[in-house]
């Protein structure tokens, strides 16, 4: 909304200072002080209204050290985490861009189901909250939305580099903005993937059904990459900690796909009106980071589903957003381990069952994090090990804009 009220003084009056709106770093900034102060300062009146309330967490007893302690610890926390995003981003972003009204979208669907899951078990007395088949359904819809978007919305373009002696005689770096279902492979030297190139067998028309592999990925990252936050949301800062680091990175991806001299000089794709993203990551960073400050053990506030799946929906709609879908297997790789961990558990433990009688365990525990845990770590250690990883697997991203 002040981007807008700055850009109408500037145009109308003049007025000096007016045209820092225009730069996306100013608005950032903006955008991430305005989060972090929301999340932090207003972020405690909201755990003191949840305690007030007795909006407390109802812990399952796993048999894990410091569990009983955290019983009636206030959840819901990721009300934080979403109206301290969505503040700045009102302020400070574009609302007509097409990228941030699928990232608003996304955030309010998948913090309304985060909400009736909380809801369920807070009010309801329901331990299980939501049932699976209804939180997957709310998962593949919003998965299916956003596919749709991505694929016909005639906004979201990209514009492919010309060849360099091209460039020295159109005075141009890119072509023209076209619609493509192309994305980026890692590592690979020839990094470019198109989706309809899956059905190429088809012949000419094939582009023209490249939605039916392009919206199905859509869906299973979506679905995967939330699942994944909402089980790595088992000990304090887990899932804040890890996935701040995740959309750092994916603010410096989103940030030089929507620069035209940076994407051609990394050689990586300019997607038109991507970098106003960088607006809303730079919220969410600061909603992460301020609620990160109450969620360090020992936690006074967990976020609750409706933080978990919010912070996986949109970390998940960020990347595919950039091209990047398929590199967040890497990025968020403590997201991926811990959707494996539990994945292979349930399957080891009926495999075996079915054959000797007896149900197996590969983990002492699922997901990963509680396995340490039942092996006696800290859920201190635990999260600093984590985070360091998760570190490592955010350079290792960083890195392939140039490695190939």
């Amino acid at each position: 909304m002040l981007y807008y009220l700055f850009d109408f003084l500037e145009n109308k009056y003049q007025l000096p200072g007016a045209s820092l709106f225009q730069f996306i770093t100013f608005r950032s900034a903006l955008a991430f002080i305005s989060s972090l102060l929301l999340s932090t300062i207003y972020g405690k009146r909201l755990i003191n209204y949840l305690r007030k309330q007795q909006i407390g967490e109802t812990v399952r007893d796993l048999g894990l050290a410091g569990q009983v302690q955290k019983a009636g610890t206030p959840t819901m926390g990721g009300l934080i985490i979403i109206l301290a995003t969505l503040i700045p981003v009102l302020l400070f972003s574009k609302l007509d861009n097409i990228y941030i009204v699928i990232l608003i979208m996304t955030t309010l669907w998948m913090g309304a189901i985060g909400f009736l899951d909380d809801y369920i078990k807070v009010f309801k007395k329901d331990k299980q909250g939501l049932q699976g088949k209804f939180k997957v359904l709310g998962q593949v819809g919003l998965g299916l939305f956003v596919g749709v978007m991505f694929y016909f919305h005639p906004s979201v373009t990209l514009k492919e580099e010309l060849p360099f002696s091209e460039k020295i005689a159109n005075v141009h770096l890119f072509g023209d903005a076209h619609k493509s279902v192309k994305t980026t492979i890692p590592f690979l030297k020839d990094n470019e993937f198109d989706y309809a190139s899956v059905l190429s067998w088809m012949g000419e028309n094939s582009n023209d059904y490249a939605w039916l592999i392009f919206i199905p990925v859509v869906i299973f990252i979506v679905t995967g990459v939330s699942n994944g936050a909402n089980l790595t949301d088992g000990i304090d800062g887990l899932a804040a900690g890890t996935s701040t680091i995740i959309v750092a990175v994916l603010g410096v991806f989103a940030w030089v796909s929507g620069n035209i001299v940076f994407s051609d000089y990394l050689n990586v794709m300019y997607i038109p009106n991507s970098g106003e993203m960088t607006i809303y990551i730079s919220a969410f960073s600061g909603a992460l980071i301020g609620f990160l400050w109450y969620n360090t053990y020992p936690a006074q506030v967990f976020m609750g589903d409706t933080g978990s799946l919010t912070i996986g929906g949109i970390i998940a709609v960020i990347a595919i957003a950039v091209r990047k879908e398929l590199l967040i297997f890497v990025l968020a790789g403590i997201f991926f381990a811990e959707n494996l961990s539990v994945i292979m558990q349930v399957g080891w433990f009926k495999y075996t069952k079915k054959k000797h009688g007896e149900g197996r365990r590969i983990f002492r525990m699922a997901p990963l994090h509680h396995h340490y845990q039942k092996k006696g770590y800290h859920e201190s250690k635990i999260v600093a090990r984590f985070l360091i990883i998760g570190i490592l697997l955010a350079v290792l991203s960083i890195v392939t804009l140039k490695i190939r």
